[in-house]
């Protein structure tokens, strides 16, 4: 009877580790997770990576808590080398821009996206011409008209020097012949303040940067630098949804730029830390909280992961050569 005893045990044991195969295997956060943003408070990146990391906590969607880190120092050369220099912790994330490429490109700063794992794209982000209410400029196409009739007067601000909103202002003035001044801030949710207090003339801020001044009527859309308008066609101010804002291209202005709102982890990492954060962002994408944000900062729902988002990422960083080359923007030999 005993050793029946023992068999059945054993047998039950087994049968129980072949049932769940993948239990031993799963890997979870053992401690807090750092989520850093390699740019300052308020700007996109910052408000999506604050979005994800309340989402999780709001329906505990995690064990562990997770920290949202500004690392914007040198253009976001701060946070990038501190997750290269942390290959194989997986308690470490990183959500990027077009820093990604910019900013090693314009600083012979030593890191590439290649020295870290490429986790998930949540969505891209679109750039909008934005001007003061108050002005006469009904369109893109009459404001580029008086910027060109007066070369350097006009203050385009942007976050950044050398970076995605310099380099739309610079595609502007190759492609139109206009000439802005254009004045650097730390990020974008300062440049809509300092567009809202007319000490810039005009922005090409992000819509989830600039929003909150759109549906108070303190700041006007000219157009959005896109192929196509934007979907969402709630109403964002009395009067108009973010659908209702003309490509630059219908203006006459051919220029298109989105950016990524991505997420990479440390180099070095394994496959089950991986499918963790691809699993937990999947539960954060499926919450109504993320439709609502998504729709909230007019996103580009585009969603990339594994193989797709490696050759996507790679396409965009010989891009940003070509752009950045020829803005005289890349860092001298």
């Amino acid at each position: 009877m005993e050793f029946t005893w023992h068999r059945i045990a054993h047998w039950g044991a087994l049968a129980a580790a072949l049932a769940s195969p993948f239990a031993a295997q799963a890997w979870e956060p053992t401690k807090t997770v750092e989520f850093i943003v390699p740019a300052g408070t308020g700007g996109g990146a910052d408000q999506m990576a604050r979005f994800i990391q309340g989402t999780i906590a709001k329906h505990r969607l995690m064990k562990q808590p997770m920290v949202v880190v500004n690392k914007g120092g040198g253009a976001g050369a701060e946070g990038f080398l501190d997750v290269k220099e942390s290959k194989g912790d997986a308690h470490k994330l990183i959500i990027t821009l077009s820093n990604l490429f910019t900013t090693p490109l314009a600083t012979h700063t030593p890191f590439n996206w290649r020295d870290m794992t490429p986790l998930e794209m949540e969505a891209l982000d679109e750039f909008v011409l934005w001007v003061h209410a108050d002005t006469p400029y009904k369109s893109a196409k009459e404001y580029i008209e008086a910027v060109k009739k007066a070369p350097g007067k006009f203050k385009m601000g942007g976050t950044g020097s050398k970076q995605e909103d310099q380099i739309i202002t610079a595609s502007i003035e190759q492609l139109t012949g206009a000439k802005f001044t254009y004045i650097s801030y730390r990020g974008g949710g300062e440049v809509a303040v300092q567009l809202v207090g007319k000490h810039v003339d005009s922005t090409v801020n992000n819509p989830i940067e600039a929003v909150a001044q759109w549906r108070a009527d303190k700041l006007r859309a000219l157009c959005v630098f896109d192929g196509k308008r934007m979907p969402y066609k709630a109403k964002v101010t009395k009067t108009l949804a973010w659908g209702d804002i003309p490509t630059c291209k219908e203006s006459g202005l051919d220029i298109e730029y989105l950016m990524l709102r991505g997420l990479f982890m440390p180099g070095g990492v394994t496959q089950d830390q991986v499918a963790y954060y691809l699993d937990l962002l999947k539960k954060v994408r499926e919450t109504p909280d993320w439709k609502t944000f998504m729709e909230t900062g007019a996103f580009n729902t585009t969603v990339m992961s594994a193989k797709e988002y490696e050759t996507w990422v790679a396409r965009e960083e010989a891009r940003h050569v070509e752009l950045m080359k020829k803005a005289g923007f890349l860092a001298g030999k």
